[in-house]
């Protein structure tokens, strides 16, 4: 599958997520890195976007909670190109009524070559290094090539 190449600009779109479990530890982590969060725009699921306006006073747009449908919000803005990294605090050891939504976000999130941290390392990581205040040249799949093979199959 050949690849298209996707600029990500200086300032990247953000979205942030975090089981309840995980929000404490979401929040100790952005006060902690508030400086580099405020140079990018910032997306949130329901409670964790709330938490982060209040604690860090950084503009945040909120979507929906995550049980209501705000996983799959973030991820159809993964796949229209408008969000760039996901941070996403979820808490392995808790079984979760939405499960599947989770598991299609961090899958939709690996098929369009976001960077994705599911924990306060990889956050640290993601958010302290050098390609983050620069643009950045992602390498997506040309998918609709793809499909289209697919269906030249299906006619044959």
């Amino acid at each position: 599958m050949k690849d298209h190449s996707f600029t990500m600009a200086e300032k990247k779109t953000v979205a942030i997520v975090a089981h309840d479990n995980k929000k404490q530890d979401l929040l100790a982590w952005a006060k902690f890195n508030r400086e580099a969060l405020a140079g990018h725009t910032l997306i949130a699921t329901g409670t964790t976007g709330k938490l982060l306006q209040t604690e860090l006073e950084l503009s945040v747009e909120r979507l929906q909670s995550g049980p209501l449908g705000g996983d799959q919000q973030i991820g159809a803005k993964i796949s229209e190109g408008e969000i760039d990294i996901l941070i996403f605090f979820w808490d392995p050891l808790e079984p979760h009524p939405h499960d599947p939504d989770v598991k299609a976000l961090l899958r939709i999130a690996v098929v369009w070559n976001i960077p994705i941290a599911c924990n306060r390392a990889s956050a640290d990581f993601l958010i302290s290094s050098s390609l983050m205040p620069q643009e950045y040249q992602r390498l997506v799949p040309d998918y609709e090539a793809h499909h289209n093979r697919l269906l030249r199959l299906d006619v044959a």
